[in-house]
């Protein structure tokens, strides 16, 4: 293949991505500029104090949007935190003690729980788990459902992202670890883990959004009441799961209302991809 055989292809390669970035890009504009537009109506009526009136009741005109973004929150963070060490485990499960024949195979499992759909979870969670935590405290739809449904849920793309940081940096840190003479528990928390402060940052923002931007499996597990629940074993109604239940005979301006707070949540996952992405940044620079 000539030089300029090989340089027009190259062109061409980096045409499609430019444009491919383009189209991405446009498509995530036309979004944010569609959920404001439907928003406004909301936005120049409501007043600020309606926002954190006594509860949500649209027909009433009050919006009380507090307990669901709560709930949100508390159903990401908490997933997260419990979503952290299963994929770390696996990770490292994968990557030092797997069996060689079966790594392939392991790997295209986690890869293929990803894709599994987000309903799947939710009716299992909604004939299996539900009943289970109903038995240690009625009524069972729960944060503490939502949150183990999402854990399950969101590990494998925390898990996914280690397994290919650990692997691409495993060769020189077993060197270190060699000539040091260290045993595998203090390389592993010695060396290990410090070293993946950055990927597991960045993955657990992503994963963070991914779990607060769910919709079916929090609607069907988590009991669906506004209120900011006291315990783990109280119902709750995340944003999104209120959007899925109200927009079908939504009107007018509780119809707005729902779009604004489906651009809160625009908001909320964009601001986690972009710290996500400024941690990368920061750790290539480092």
């Amino acid at each position: 293949m000539s030089l300029s055989s090989r340089n027009s292809k190259d062109q061409i390669f980096s045409g499609l991505h430019f444009l491919n970035a383009c189209f991405s890009s446009l498509c995530v504009a036309l979004i944010f500029i569609f959920l404001l537009k439907e928003s406004l109506s909301f936005l120049r009526i409501v007043e600020l104090e309606q926002l954190f009136s006594r509860s949500w009741f649209p027909l009433e005109n009050q919006f009380n949007m507090l307990p669901m973004f709560i709930g949100s929150l508390f159903l990401g963070l908490f997933s997260l935190l419990l979503a952290i060490p299963i994929a770390l485990f696996t990770a490292v499960y994968h990557v030092f003690y797997c069996p060689s024949y079966f790594k392939a195979i392991f790997r295209a499992l986690i890869e293929l729980y990803t894709g599994i759909p987000s309903v799947i979870f939710g009716f299992w969670g909604l004939m299996n788990l539900v009943p289970l935590v109903a038995k240690i405290k009625a009524p069972g739809f729960s944060l503490l459902s939502g949150v183990l449904v999402l854990a399950l849920m969101i590990f494998p793309i925390i898990s996914l992202s280690l397994i290919e940081s650990i692997e691409s940096k495993k060769a020189n840190w077993q060197k270190v670890a060699s000539s040091l003479a260290i045993s595998k528990e203090t390389y592993f928390w010695k060396v290990l883990i410090p070293n993946l402060k950055a990927d597991f940052a960045s993955s657990s923002l992503l994963a963070l959004g991914r779990a607060i931007g769910e919709t079916m499996a929090v609607l069907m597990v988590c009991g669906n009441i506004v209120q900011i629940p006291s315990s783990l074993f109280e119902p709750l109604r995340a944003l999104t799961a209120n959007i899925a239940l109200e927009m079908a005979y939504a009107e007018s301006l509780h119809r707005s209302s729902l779009f604004f707070s489906g651009f809160l949540l625009f908001l909320l996952v964009g601001l986690l991809f972009f710290l996500s992405h400024k941690v990368v940044d920061y750790a290539d620079k480092d």
